[in-house]
């Protein structure tokens, strides 16, 4: 007598195998459903960027802004790519949280215009956008190594640690003059 799941009278799945593929489909889906939406909050910040850099004070915060722009166009093709992986359709789903931290940095950089505190004002902005990308990614890149999914775990692990590069990059810029106080 055989002992495997598929071990009974008509040879279908048993309940906790069914539940088990149904599940594993759930997830996928949520990975899928969280890639889309990283893939749009990319794109969202390819309009934000080019804004960022013309606002800012320092050149060397442009500079950053403009040099993230680039990583973030690498980052979009990335995601793309990592659909392409997986054979599946490359979805954009809007994401809210992109949406209101950008919104969020455009109040922000019309309050501040002309003031000495803008570069600060557009590092925390910039920073908050960080911050929810390396926790978008890293999620991402954690549930794609569970899922076996190694192509995808390389291509995602590379944008996290662009991520986390811009926000490291962002604190230098910060500590090094824009949160300085004049004399």
């Amino acid at each position: 007598m055989k002992n495997n799941a598929r071990d009974n009278q008509n040879g279908q799945p048993t309940d906790s195998e069914s539940q088990g593929n149904e599940m594993n489909n759930e997830f996928h889906q949520l990975f899928l459903d969280e890639l889309a939406d990283l893939l749009n909050a990319e794109m969202q910040l390819t309009k934000a960027l080019p804004k960022m850099a013309k606002a800012a004070q320092s050149e060397e915060l442009a500079e950053a802004f403009r040099s993230h722009l680039e990583e973030t166009e690498n980052h979009v093709n990335r995601l793309k790519e990592v659909f392409e992986t997986l054979n599946e359709k490359v979805k954009s789903k809007t994401c809210k949280a992109m949406k209101g931290l950008v919104e969020e940095g455009s109040e922000l950089m019309e309050e501040l215009k002309g003031s000495s505190a803008i570069d600060a004002g557009l590092i925390a902005a910039a920073q908050k956008v960080e911050h929810y990308e390396i926790a978008s990614y890293g999620t991402v890149r954690a549930w794609a190594e569970q899922m076996g999914h190694s192509e995808a775990v390389e291509l995602l692990g590379e944008t996290l640690d662009e991520e986390k590069a811009a926000d490291e990059k962002l604190t230098e810029i910060a500590r090094e003059s824009a949160n300085k106080q004049p004399a």
